[in-house]
């Protein structure tokens, strides 16, 4: 092995960790995102739920089926008023806990907010 090839395997076991470690931030940003997503969806159909029925309970309910098996760990809060035309609010939220150790397994607090107006 010549000086110039262990220099180069030097460099290379150098510059491999960071570039694993930009890898896994990628993931990771875009697993947040994918979360956030979910999370705006599920505020969706729960405020559709809420200005169409007079029970918090089916919004709540939508909001979390929209979000699956995550659902059981959704803090959702619906406001309702009896007014038609008023507005009903969902507010959707979802601790997202971090995978890679690297990054210290935090948990991530994700939220949405989704108005529409009451129809009945």
């Amino acid at each position: 092995m010549t000086r110039d090839e262990g220099s180069a395997v030097v460099e290379f076991a150098l510059v491999v960790p960071i570039l694993i470690l930009v890898l896994l931030a990628a993931v990771e940003v875009a697993l947040v995102a994918r979360t956030q997503l979910e999370v705006v969806n599920a505020a969706r159909e729960g405020a559709r739920e809420a200005a169409t029925s007079p029970d918090p309970a089916r919004a709540v309910g939508a909001a979390r089926a929209a979000l699956g098996p995550r659902g059981r760990d959704a803090r959702v809060s619906v406001r309702r008023p009896d007014v038609v035309g008023a507005k009903a609010v969902v507010v959707v939220r979802v601790g997202h806990r971090v995978a890679a150790p690297v990054f210290g397994g935090r948990v991530v607090e994700l939220s949405a907010t989704a108005t529409m107006r009451v129809e009945r």
